[in-house]
């Protein structure tokens, strides 16, 4: 059910995100090693895909969070760039 302040209430997925990705590396690290060592090379080669895939992830969703409320606006930053007055005060404003 919507209660029409979903924006102002919102959170960011971005530390689930970061959390997961982190999960996943460390699987495709391990997958990778372990694979390589019980001599199956297409498998580690997959897995070394997957890692590299992850850790670039990994590594935007990191980049996302520290630019801050750029990407996770707060209250107190307007969804858009505030309209100037560029006529100034006591002009008309029906145009010339």
């Amino acid at each position: 059910m919507r209660t029409g302040n979903e924006p102002a209430t919102a959170r960011s997925p971005l530390r689930l995100r970061c959390g997961l990705a982190a999960w996943g590396l460390a699987w495709a690290v391990a997958g990778t090693v372990l694979f390589a060592i019980t001599g199956h090379p297409g498998w580690a080669v997959a897995c070394g895909v997957l890692t590299a895939v992850t850790a670039v992830d990994l590594s935007l969703v990191i980049r996302h969070i520290r630019q801050g409320p750029h990407y996770q606006p707060g209250r107190d930053v307007p969804p858009y760039r505030p309209v100037s007055d560029r006529r100034g005060p006591g002009k008309d404003r029906r145009g010339p």
